[in-house]
């Protein structure tokens, strides 16, 4: 990253409610403003992988693209948001700038063939049962559907059961396939399904797991973040508080 300043993605795991919303892109826009970033906002308008069926999803596409689009008019920011059928490709690409395919679908032809012909910049994120190296096959599939920006996340793998382990090898790997490769700080702390009915783990690890990641060449970090995210409708055992990214970010930025 030298004399490149790294890509931040952050905001809530969900789309709760407007007010959430405007809580969280205030304080990214505040952030911007004192550490000279660019943070895009990501929240999502459908969490359609929760562990339970009776767990809350969010708003849905129409209701929750117009919510991200306001945030995007009112506050300024980049959008980034997940899609996980093909078929939203289209609509998301009118309102988001980077879209983001799901770790478990990263194989999904159709939605990267979709996602890529919408022109956005697409983020995919690396299965948990795949390799770093692994991570070319899906970024060819993009790329020869006409993808302009292929971003690559790491996120973990399956480590047993209801644990995730990060090989951080995978980022200087990812980094021979594309120059964009971001930490998932928070979904790599997870202990997926292991809450009893919902996927647990402990944000304490996050702000490590994002400076070892610096320390393997990442380019780029992601962190769910909630003003109260034990109070949070999904992953609230892996958000990192609101109040203590501006010192996180910071620290990524110092050399």
């Amino acid at each position: 990253m030298i004399g490149k300043k790294p890509v931040f993605i952050a905001g809530p795991c969900v789309i709760e409610s407007e007010e959430l919303l405007a809580t969280v892109a205030a304080e990214l826009v505040r952030i911007n403003s004192a550490q000279s970033t660019d943070i895009i906002f990501k929240a999502s308008f459908d969490k359609a992988n929760r562990t339970s069926i009776h767990s809350f999803r969010g708003p849905g596409l129409e209701r929750g693209l117009q919510m991200l689009a306001d945030v995007k008019s009112r506050f300024g920011l980049k959008i980034l948001t997940d899609i996980h059928e093909s078929w939203q490709a289209k609509p998301v690409g009118e309102v988001c700038d980077v879209l983001q395919i799901p770790a478990f679908l990263c194989r999904q032809t159709d939605l990267l063939v979709a996602a890529a012909q919408t022109g956005r910049t697409v983020n995919i994120k690396k299965a948990q049962f795949l390799s770093g190296q692994d991570m070319r096959y899906p970024v060819e599939k993009a790329l020869d559907a006409g993808a302009k920006e292929v971003w690559l996340t790491e996120r973990g793998n399956c480590f047993g059961y209801n644990n995730l382990v990060v090989d951080f090898r995978n980022i200087p790997d990812m980094l021979d396939i594309v120059p964009t490769v971001i930490m998932d700080c928070t979904h790599s702390v997870q202990r997926p399904g292991a809450g009893g009915g919902k996927t647990s783990g402990d944000r304490r690890f996050v702000p490590a797991m994002a400076m070892a990641a610096k320390a393997f060449g990442a380019t780029g970090f992601f962190f769910e973040v909630h003003p109260e995210p034990d109070q949070g409708l999904s992953d609230a055992a892996n958000m990192l508080e609101l109040d203590k990214l501006e010192k996180l970010v910071g620290q990524l930025m110092s050399k």
